[in-house]
C-alpha cells in the first residue's frame, strides 16, 4: 500500500504537467501568440547524393513550424524536382528532393531551397563527385582507406614495445606521461570537431547539446564500468589500462573515419600519397600510448594484436558509414563519444600513474613527458591538416 501510494505521488506531478501542456495547446493561447506574425521556419541540408544526372539532396526540419517546400534552384535557375514522401515536411520530420540536373564532375553547384513564404535555405557541393554505391568495390575501397589510416599505424606503433621494455622507471613514466599528452590532444581534436560539425545540425537536435550529452554520457558510462575489478596496481590492470587507452582511440578514430569517408565520397579531398602518409605519421603515436602501460610485462601477441585492432579498426567502419551514409547528427554523436571516452581514459592513467609514482606524479620529467605528447601531436597533425 505505501509502494503503491509513493508511486502515485510520483505520477501526479507527470500528469498535472500534462494536462497544463494540453491546455497550451489545445486552449489557443499559442494561436493568439502567432496571430498576425509569419512561421518560423528552418530547413538543414542532411545529405547529398550524387548519381548520373541527379541530385538528391536529404533534409530535415529543424524548426517549430512545418515547412511546406515549394521551388528548387540549382545554380541561380530553377528546376524540376520531387520530393518524397511530401512536400510538407513536420518538425523533425525527413523529406528527400530528387533533383535531375547535369551536374559536372569536379565543379561547384550551388543548391537553394524555397519555401512556400519565400523563405531560401543554401547549400554548396564545393566539388561535384559521383557518390559511391554500396558494392565490393565500395567496401574495399574504403576497407583500405581505413587500413592506410587507422589500423597499420596503430600496428606499426605497438611495434615499440621491446623499446620501452628497456627503459628503466622513471622513463616508463615518462612514457606514460607521454600518452597522457597524446589523449589530451585528441580530447581537445574530437571536441573541436564535434562542435564544428554541430553547427551543421538542424536546430531542433541542439547540436551542441548533443555534443555535451555523447561526451559527459560516454564518460559516466564508462566511469561505472572501469571501476569494476580494481586491484593493486599490477599486471591485470595495467592489460585493462592498454585497453581502455586503445577504446578511447578507437571511438576517436571511428569519428575520424566518419569524416574522412563523407568527403571522399563527396569529392572534398584527394586520397594523395602525401594525405596518407600524414595519417599514418600522425596516427602511429597513438600505438606508441597504448603499449606504454604494459611496458614492463609480457603481453602475448594477441593480447597486442586485439588492443590494435580495437584502436585502428573503428577508423574502418567509419569510413563506410561515412562514404555511405553520413549527416552531421551521427558524425557530431560519434565525436563526442570519442571525445567522452578519451576524457575516461585520461582519469584512469592519471590513478596509475599517481600510483606508480606514489603520488609524486608531476616531476619535471613527467611534465616534459605530457607536454611532449602534445608537441608531437600537433607537429603530425600539420600533415593532415585541411
Amino acid at each position: 500500500m505505501m509502494a503503491t501510494r509513493r508511486w502515485l505521488w510520483f505520477a501526479l506531478p507527470l500528469g498535472l504537467l500534462a494536462a497544463l501542456s494540453l491546455l497550451v495547446v489545445k486552449g489557443g493561447t499559442l494561436s493568439s501568440l502567432r496571430r498576425g506574425l509569419p512561421p518560423v521556419e528552418q530547413l538543414a541540408v542532411d545529405q547529398v547524393r550524387l548519381t548520373p544526372g541527379h541530385i538528391v539532396v536529404g533534409v530535415v526540419n529543424g524548426g517549430p513550424d512545418p515547412v511546406t517546400l515549394a521551388q528548387v534552384m540549382v545554380d541561380d535557375a530553377f528546376w524540376t524536382h520531387a520530393v518524397a514522401p511530401q512536400r510538407t515536411i513536420p518538425r523533425l520530420g525527413r523529406a528527400t528532393v530528387d533533383i535531375p540536373y547535369p551536374w559536372v564532375e569536379g565543379e561547384p553547384h550551388h543548391l537553394k531551397l524555397v519555401t512556400s513564404n519565400g523563405v531560401t535555405f543554401d547549400h554548396e557541393i564545393a566539388v561535384a563527385a559521383t557518390t559511391p554505391a554500396a558494392d565490393a568495390r565500395y567496401f574495399l575501397s574504403f576497407t583500405l582507406v581505413g587500413l592506410y589510416v587507422g589500423v597499420l599505424p596503430v600496428a606499426i606503433g605497438l611495434v615499440w614495445l621491446p623499446f620501452l621494455k628497456r627503459l628503466d622507471r622513471r622513463w616508463i613514466h615518462f612514457a606514460l606521461a607521454l600518452t597522457g599528452g597524446l589523449l589530451v590532444f585528441l580530447a581537445f581534436e574530437a571536441l573541436q570537431e564535434a562542435l564544428e560539425t554541430a553547427e551543421s545540425v538542424a536546430g531542433a537536435f541542439q547540436g551542441t547539446g548533443l555534443v555535451a550529452l555523447a561526451t559527459i554520457g560516454t564518460w559516466l558510462l564508462l566511469q561505472a564500468f572501469s571501476g569494476r575489478g580494481k586491484g593493486e596496481g599490477g599486471r591485470g590492470d595495467r592489460i585493462r589500462l592498454a585497453f581502455l587507452i586503445a577504446l578511447g582511440i578507437g571511438l576517436h578514430n571511428l569519428g575520424e573515419g566518419l569524416a574522412i569517408g563523407a568527403a571522399y565520397a563527396q569529392g572534398a579531398v584527394s586520397l594523395g600519397a602525401f594525405l596518407i602518409v600524414g595519417f599514418m605519421i600522425h596516427n602511429t603515436t597513438e600505438g606508441l600510448g597504448i603499449v606504454a602501460p604494459i611496458a614492463q610485462d609480457e603481453p602475448p601477441l594477441r593480447t597486442l594484436a586485439l588492443a590494435g585492432l580495437l584502436a585502428g579498426g573503428p577508423t574502418i567502419l567509419g569510413a563506410w558509414l561515412g562514404g555511405l551514409a553520413y549527416s552531421p547528427l551521427l558524425g557530431t554523436l560519434c565525436l563526442g563519444v570519442g571525445a567522452g571516452a578519451i576524457l575516461q581514459v585520461l582519469g584512469v592513467l592519471h590513478k596509475v600513474v599517481a600510483r606508480e609514482t606514489q603520488g609524486a606524479i608531476w616531476t619535471p620529467l613527467n611534465a616534459l613527458g605530457v607536454a611532449a605528447g602534445l608537441v608531437i601531436m600537433y607537429s603530425t597533425g600539420l600533415l593532415v591538416a585541411q
